[in-house]
């Protein structure tokens, strides 16, 4: 019997129609492109569903690369310029065969060279250009590319002796040589890649450690030797106008940079140590944040609920949280969702971290004065509809707020709070009028971030007895995990969702705010009116197969 071709595999799969097929035709003869890269490019198939009928028309295994965590040392037997050059990487050996996924598994030539390369046979199995582009980048790029800057250092021979000392004018001299340049671009540029939120540069007595806080948790991504430290610090030092020279004291700055076609602002923070200067980088990607109610998390009712208070004309709404957890996205997220060209939005933060448009944004500059209380004083006379506070955290800004919401503004801000009730006793111990808080606050937002199950490595299974225990639930099927892979760095986590507790302010809880009820007493309330905890959000959020027991038990042990 005749092989099918690709193209009739599609049409009767129905992954594309007949006028498609033709559109690609001529597409094809008319640019001088494969049929192929038309009908991908175009949009009339996904890359994956054209390798796998191509798998079908070619009898050759399609391989997901995404559900593969390759061994370093079998990536080593293949070239980067060599799977760069031939679109191909090596997945596992066998004895003397040595597995390799490849766009085009029927190149005799390619397959030919790999094989003297690698000195052994060779099993090619197809994946798509991309997903071979990926792994390439996470296979080689990093760590072949850390390597070779570090050499380049080392043959300057000039850091060889760990914990030598440089004079600043010198230490200013290494922060600008190509090579220094390029390790901490490599580190950076790697960060974002990762979609870390911080860098943490950390010596030791022997070493450098660079983890990145990936999804909240830290992971070690690089050791440099210890005697690049004083080429590493000092570049980063010089990007964020810190003075090279000062070791002793703690110092902050920022610098800007491009990466991925991106904006990205850096935050960096130095503090002394006994084996060197600590300095972690905070990376806020513009690009990144997910601007939208609908994004951050909420459940259906909790949503509608929050977005009831974001439209009234005055009132104090108040997000409580750690750091951490999310707080200023809500925030901005809120704002995004009723700004428009009659309101006049005004905030005053500490810092500014990402840019919104058409709103106001301000930033605390303690040293000249402008506090959170005195900038909110200098917002009031600026003709504000709604006012963000980025945080309240002395009795004059809580009290300047309460008044700027008693006069007909809606005023945005957070506490550290573990809840959303304690919200209310954190303000009584600050000094203000429970009378004031009651006629004030409209409602109160707890949020904690777990970590999202990865969905390439999702699983079904059973938790143990004792975390269907801390949850208190007696069911035992209906949950699951990630198995652990290459794109979630074998974790089983990719991406972070919030769990949420909205607490209303109504009659029932302003008269406990009036008496001075305890956050206790408060909280047993708005459960018995409706309220959700964050356990019980997250509770669902399991349920649903969006992140794990764990997961929440860890965020809302307090409970």
């Amino acid at each position: 019997m005749a092989k099918k071709n690709i193209e009739q595999i599609l049409l009767e799969k129905a992954v594309i129609t007949k006028e498609q097929l033709e559109k690609a035709l001529y597409e094809s003869r008319k640019k001088g492109m494969s049929v192929g890269k038309v009908i991908v490019r175009s949009g009339m198939a996904t890359e994956e569903a054209y390798a796998q009928a191509a798998s079908e028309a070619l009898d050759i295994p399609y391989v997901n690369l995404g559900s593969y965590i390759i061994d370093t040392e079998v990536i080593k037997l293949i070239p980067e310029t060599m799977a760069q050059k031939y679109k191909a990487v090596p997945i596992f050996k066998i004895r003397d065969t040595l597995t390799v996924a490849m766009v085009d598994p029927k190149d005799i030539v390619a397959i030919d060279d790999l094989s003297r390369k690698a000195k052994c046979d060779i099993e090619a199995m197809l994946s798509t250009e991309s997903a071979i582009s990926n792994a390439i980048e996470q296979y080689y790029g990093t760590s072949s590319s850390f390597d070779d800057v570090v050499k380049d250092i080392d043959r300057e021979n000039r850091f060889q002796s760990a914990g030598a000392e440089f004079d600043s004018t010198k230490l200013a001299e290494i922060a600008e040589e190509a090579p220094v340049i390029r390790l901490v671009s490599m580190i950076i540029m790697q960060a974002v890649k990762d979609k870390a939120s911080d860098i943490h540069i950390e010596p030791e007595e022997t070493r450098l450690a660079v983890r990145f806080r990936i999804d909240g948790i830290l992971h070690e991504m690089f050791s440099p030797p210890k005697h690049l430290e004083p080429a590493l610090m000092s570049r980063i030092k010089v990007l964020s106008k810190m003075d090279i020279a000062e070791k002793r004291k703690p110092q902050d700055g920022r610098f800007n940079m491009r990466a991925m076609d991106r904006d990205i602002d850096l935050r960096v923070s130095s503090f002394p140590t006994i084996y060197g200067e600590n300095i972690v980088i905070r990376i806020l990607d513009r690009g990144s944040i997910l601007l939208g109610l609908d994004k951050v998390g909420f459940s259906g009712e909790t949503q509608k609920e929050f977005e009831k208070f974001i439209k009234y004309p005055h009132g104090i709404i108040l997000v409580t949280g750690p750091t951490g957890s999310g707080k200023t996205t809500t925030l901005y997220s809120a704002l995004s969702t009723i700004d428009s060209e009659e309101k006049n939005v005004i905030t005053i933060e500490d810092p500014v971290e990402y840019h919104l448009g058409r709103i106001r944004q301000s930033q605390v500059n303690p040293k000249a004065g402008l506090t959170f209380a005195a900038g909110l004083r200098s917002i009031l006379r600026q003709d504000p509809d709604i006012i963000m506070v980025g945080e309240i955290r002395d009795k004059e800004t809580a009290e300047i707020s309460v008044q700027a919401a008693l006069t007909g503004h809606l005023v945005f801000s957070t506490l550290h709070t573990n809840d959303a009730s304690g919200a209310l006793s954190r303000l009584i111990d600050m000094g203000i009028e429970p009378f004031l808080i009651s006629s004030s606050i409209l409602g109160i937002l707890a949020q904690r971030l777990v970590r999202k199950i990865c969905d390439k490595c999702k699983e079904e299974y059973i938790p143990s007895e004792d975390i269907l225990k801390g949850l208190g639930i007696g069911q035992k099927k209906g949950f699951f995990k990630g198995k652990g892979c290459s794109v979630c760095k074998n974790t089983g986590y990719s991406g972070r969702i919030g769990i949420f507790e909205l607490l209303i302010v109504n009659d029932k809880i302003r008269k406990l705010i009036v008496d001075k009820a305890s956050s206790d007493v408060i909280k047993k309330t708005a459960i018995e009116t409706g309220m959700r905890t964050l356990r019980d959000d997250g509770l669902d959020k399991v349920l649903k197969g969006i992140t794990t027991p764990e997961e929440v038990i860890k965020a809302t042990q307090e409970e």
